[in-house]
C-alpha cells in the first residue's frame, strides 16, 4: 500500500497544503482570538532573520529604531480624511479601560503615521532638524474580515518607517531608495523572490498617501502577493497635524514625508514562492539553520556528526546537529525535509567505515536530477558553500522563469479576467484599461496590482506614455 503523503498535494488543493505545511512544518497554530496567531520557534527564527538583514538595511540608509505607542487617540485618525476612511473598516477600538468608560476611545494601532505625526511636530522645528529618518519594530491590529495565517491576520508584526523631508524630491526619492534597495534588494537576493517593482493606481494607493511603490511576487499558484511598500505622502500628515519648520530662508514650510513597511506576510510569501510537496524550502542566505547533521544510529555516529557540526560552525556554516538516534530516522527525516533546511548531512555506522557521509540536497535542479551523493566528510567545510550557493541561485531562478512562463501580454480587460483565472498575470496598456477597466477587473476578483513602465522601470506618474499595468488575482 502506497504511504499517504504528509501534506495535500499543491496540485489537489494549493490553500489546504499552505496551511497543511504551516502545521506539519511547526510554523505557527491560530490564537485564540479569531485572525491572531502564534508564531512558533521555527517560523519566528524565519522572521528574526528577516529582522536582522532588514534592520541592518534600513539603518544603512540612515533610519534609527524607535518606538511609539499601540494605542493612538481616536481623534489622531480623524484628522487626516482619506486616512480614517480607508481604515475605519478595520479598525479596533477600545472603549473602557480600568473598569470605566474612556472620556474618548483609543485606536489600536492599524500603522502609526497619526501618532509619529503628533510628535514630528514637535521635534522638527528648523531645517537644521532634517530629514528626520525614524524606523520601528513593532505589532500592529486591522480586523479582517478573511484571515489567513501569515498572509492576512489581525494582529501581525512588521517594521514601519517614517521620514520628513525638506522637499518633495528628497522625499521622493528616499521613498524610492527603500523601495529598491532597502526591499527589491532583500527579497530578490536574500529570499530569493523574483519581484515586480511598481506603483499603485489611485485605486489601490495608501490611504492618504500621494504615491505608493510596491513589490509584487508570484506565487506557485500564480497569484499575486504584496511583499512590501513605500508611500509618498506629500504634505497631507503635515498639513493635518502642522509638521513645518523653519527654512534657511526664514519661511515656515510644511514637512514632506514618507512612510514604508515590510510585515510577517513574507513568511507567508516565502512558504508560497518555494514551498514544494515535501515542505518548506528555505533560501540558505536566510535560513537560521543553513546544514543540519543527523547521525542515522549509533554512539560513534553521534560523536562524528557533533564533531562534524563544530567544524561546521567554525567556518562560519549555520549548522545544526540531530543527534536524536531514539527517534526513527525516517521520522527525523521528514521532519527536517518539511521545514526545508537546505542541506542534510546524514551519518551512520556504513558511512563511518568509509570515512563519508551522504549529502541530502532540498533543492534540486529539475535539470540535473539527484538530491542525493556520497561525500568525503573531511571535505565537507569545503563543500558545503557552494552546494548553498548552488540551492539559492536555484530558488531564484525558478522564481523568474514561474513569473516570465505564466505572463501572458493581453488587449482587453476579457483577455487580463482569462489569464488571472487561468493562475497568471497579465500585461496590458493602461492606456486601453484605466479606472473603468480597473473597475471591470474588480467584479470578476482581478486587480491591477502595479502600473510598470514598458522597460520594467517605475514609471513616473499614472500617466507616463507607454505605461503598463500588470494584472492577477491576489491574495
Amino acid at each position: 500500500m502506497a504511504k499517504a503523503p504528509v501534506l495535500t498535494p499543491q496540485a489537489d488543493d494549493f490553500p489546504r497544503w499552505y496551511q497543511d505545511l504551516i502545521n506539519k512544518a511547526e510554523l505557527a497554530d491560530n490564537g485564540p482570538v479569531r485572525g491572531t496567531m502564534v508564531i512558533r520557534p521555527y517560523g519566528y527564527g524565519l522572521w528574526e532573520r528577516m529582522q536582522q538583514d532588514l534592520d541592518a538595511r534600513i539603518k544603512d540608509a540612515g533610519a534609527q529604531n524607535a518606538y511609539f505607542p499601540l494605542f493612538i487617540p481616536q481623534s489622531y485618525l480623524t484628522r487626516e480624511a482619506e486616512h480614517v476612511e480607508g481604515f475605519a473598516p478595520e479598525l479596533a477600538v477600545v472603549t473602557h479601560g480600568g473598569g470605566k468608560e474612556l472620556e474618548e476611545p483609543i485606536v489600536v494601532r492599524p500603522t502609526s503615521e497619526t501618532i509619529v505625526n503628533e510628535y514630528f511636530s514637535k521635534w522638527v522645528q528648523s531645517y537644521r532638524d532634517l530629514p528626520l529618518l525614524i524606523n520601528q519594530w513593532a505589532n500592529v491590529v486591522r480586523w479582517e474580515l478573511r484571515p489567513r495565517v501569515f498572509l492576512r491576520t489581525t494582529e501581525f508584526l512588521w517594521q514601519e518607517g517614517h521620514t520628513a523631508h525638506a522637499t518633495r524630491e528628497e522625499a521622493r526619492d528616499y521613498a524610492a531608495h527603500i523601495h529598491r534597495n532597502v526591499y527589491a534588494d532583500f527579497m530578490v537576493n536574500v529570499l530569493g523572490i523574483d519581484v515586480v517593482l511598481g506603483r499603485k493606481t489611485a485605486r489601490e494607493r495608501f490611504a492618504g498617501a500621494i504615491n505608493t511603490l510596491t513589490l509584487e511576487g508570484m506565487m506557485r499558484d500564480g497569484k499575486a502577493l504584496q511583499l512590501g511598500t513605500s508611500h509618498e505622502l506629500g504634505t497631507n500628515f503635515a498639513k493635518a497635524f502642522h509638521t513645518e519648520y523653519l527654512s534657511k530662508d526664514g519661511k515656515q514650510e510644511l514637512v514632506w514625508q514618507t512612510s514604508w513597511g515590510a510585515t510577517t506576510r513574507l513568511i507567508g510569501g516565502l512558504i508560497m514562492s518555494h514551498g514544494d510537496d515535501n515542505g518548506l524550502r528555505v533560501p540558505p542566505r536566510l535560513a537560521a539553520v543553513q546544514v543540519v547533521v543527523v547521525a542515522i544510529k549509533g554512539d560513534e555516529a553521534v560523536t562524528k556528526v557533533r564533531e562534524i557540526g563544530a567544524k561546521l560552525r567554525a567556518a562560519g556554516i549555520r549548522a545544526q546537529v540531530d543527534d536524536r538516534i531514539d527517534t526513527p530516522f525516517g521520522r527525523r527525516a521528514v521532519d527536517w525535509e518539511l521545514k526545508g533546511v537546505p542541506v542534510r548531512i546524514e551519518v551512520g555506522p556504513r558511512d563511518l567505515a568509509e570515512g563519508t557521509a551522504v549529502l541530502v540536497r532540498r533543492v534540486v535542479d529539475p535539470h540535473s536530477p539527484g538530491g542525493k551523493e556520497s561525500v568525503r566528510i573531511d571535505e565537507l567545510t569545503e563543500l558545503l558553500p557552494t552546494v548553498l550557493e548552488e540551492a539559492q541561485t536555484q530558488l531564484l531562478r525558478e522564481s523568474r522563469e514561474r513569473r516570465a512562463s505564466r505572463t501572458s501580454e493581453v488587449a482587453t480587460v476579457g483577455e487580463a479576467v482569462e489569464a488571472a483565472t487561468a493562475g497568471g498575470w497579465a500585461r496590458i496598456p493602461w492606456a486601453d484599461l484605466g479606472p473603468d477597466g480597473e473597475a471591470e477587473l474588480a467584479g470578476h476578483s482581478v486587480s491591477v496590482r502595479c502600473l510598470v513602465a514598458e522597460d520594467g522601470s517605475v514609471p513616473d506618474s499614472d500617466d507616463a506614455p507607454g505605461t503598463v499595468a500588470l494584472v492577477a488575482r491576489a491574495y
